[in-house]
């Protein structure tokens, strides 16, 4: 009898196991991940109920751990795989000449920036503006399924919108040209495939909220009733004559840059603000970590919102000649560090939009990525308090579908520490001797001309802020 009911359980556990098994198979199905027998293993032991019946939820919480407790994937090289979308050399004269007979839509500012990204391959492996199938997978799903099955993480719609009247002038046309608010041809769209533009849809699926006073929103309700998507030839680098475009390093410029450099590993830091000694203390120390875990040359690459972002926010210009003065007053080491402009313009999406930003710098040979508090977010127009948990777009990478080769990096909170007189890693033991400087604060600091706390931000960094303000009034 004891013998009978020992086989009894071991027949049991062999059914628990293959459903455990089956489950688990079905949850790393849907996020990208992989069963590994150790993480079978853990999931098995892991807090199993004494009660003999063992409820739903609990055998898919076992699931999910088989799932994602697999070991991180070794880090990707450094190198960059070609994905750019310009017309060859030889053949540019031609297409210029077909271009130029060949119906148009005139692209806006931020369409214009969407075409940038597009040409260089930050959005690989898309080839032009997003078809409808295309679209609704982005807007539902953050990613799009490659015709071998697998997951390409891409969290945010790269759309180009039109009007009634132009989606009736254009059907039936096999080629349409795209010009610049100059009427300069900048590309060839090929089998355009017209659909409905869902904008309030859109909007709620993307920001989490329909309000039109939102920055992106207002874009986006003032658009076209119909998008229209397609492969895209594009005739020439898109440049803006600024002074800022030697920043502007494409992927494959980039992936050139780490190999001159000697760099083993890559990590990017996104902001669109000015950087503070906060900023830097966190840019400096992820290297020491980086090399503390056997790299020889870690390569920082500092790297500027460059589309359109809300009027509120410090003008391109301004941030890449403070980023600069950074730079030369040697607050970051200027033999590891790379200063570059993102053609991306800003959405405010909070979570969603991180994903696309990381998921870009991937294509562009990124292997780490540092991601900070409330990135990509912003006010609720209507209540003036955060739109999106801060906390969040960090965390949404750690299991985003297709990020899965991105290692994201410990983000440590740095605040002025009053008791040495320069900015530090926050010490919650002794909060009372920290002094938290916000952006906005930040801001009402230069606009009035008073002088932040002495080793808040390199002092020839600072002034560029407090010109740039001074001219405003």
């Amino acid at each position: 009898r004891e013998r009978e009911r020992e086989n009894g359980r071991r027949r049991k556990g062999c059914r628990s196991r293959r459903r455990l098994e089956k489950m688990a198979a079905f949850v790393a199905g849907a996020c990208g991940a992989r069963v590994t027998s150790s993480a079978l293993r853990r999931a098995e032991t892991a807090e199993a109920p004494s009660s003999a019946r063992v409820s739903g939820a609990s055998r898919w919480r076992r699931a999910r751990m088989m799932a994602t407790a697999a070991p991180a994937a070794p880090a990707p090289s450094t190198e960059v795989a070609a994905n750019e979308l310009f017309v060859a050399q030889s053949e540019r004269d031609a297409k210029r000449a077909e271009a130029e007979k060949l119906p148009s839509v005139q692209l806006s500012e931020v369409d214009l920036q969407w075409v940038h990204v597009l040409s260089e391959g930050w959005a690989a492996p898309l080839k032009g503006f997003m078809r409808e199938d295309e679209y609704l997978q982005t807007l539902h799903f953050n990613c799009i399924r490659q015709q071998d099955g697998s997951l390409v993480n891409q969290s945010v719609p790269i759309v180009l919108d039109v009007t009634a009247e132009k989606k009736k002038e254009l059907e039936g046309s096999n080629a349409i040209a795209l010009r610049d608010e100059n009427g300069k041809a900048v590309a060839i769209l090929r089998n355009p495939e017209f659909y409905v533009h869902n904008k309030e849809e859109r909007c709620a699926r993307m920001f989490g909220m329909t309000d039109a006073r939102h920055p992106y929103a207002e874009l986006i309700y003032n658009g076209g009733e119909f998008l229209m998507g397609g492969d895209i030839e594009v005739l020439d680098r898109i440049t803006y004559d600024d002074g800022l475009d030697q920043y502007r390093q494409t992927p494959a410029e980039l992936a050139e840059e780490y190999k001159k450099r000697g760099a083993d590993a890559v990590f990017f830091f996104q902001l669109r603000n000015p950087i503070h000694n906060g900023h830097a203390l966190l840019m400096t120390s992820t290297r020491e970590e980086l090399m503390k875990r056997g790299f020889k040359n870690p390569v920082l690459v500092v790297h500027q919102i460059g589309g359109k972002v809300k009027g509120d926010d410090v003008p391109l210009k301004e941030r890449m000649l403070q980023n600069q003065a950074v730079l030369e007053e040697g607050v970051l080491d200027k033999e590891s560090t790379i200063l570059g402009i993102f053609p991306s313009p800003m959405l405010y999406a909070g979570p969603t939009e991180v994903q696309w930003h990381a998921k870009a710098r991937m294509n562009a040979g990124c292997q780490f990525y540092i991601v900070g508090r409330d990135p990509a977010g912003m006010k609720h127009p209507a209540t003036d308090e955060d739109m999106y948990d801060p906390w969040h777009g960090k965390k949404a990478l750690t299991f985003a579908p297709g990020l899965e080769k991105l290692e994201i990096l410990p983000f440590r909170v740095a605040a002025y520490d009053q008791t040495v007189g320069k900015m530090a890693f926050f010490d919650p033991s002794r909060a009372e001797d920290f002094l938290f400087i916000s952006g906005t604060k930040m801001r009402k600091y230069a606009a009035s001309g008073e002088e932040p706390p002495n080793g808040f931000m390199a002092p020839s960094a600072w002034k560029v802020l407090v010109d740039y303000y001074a001219s405003k009034k």
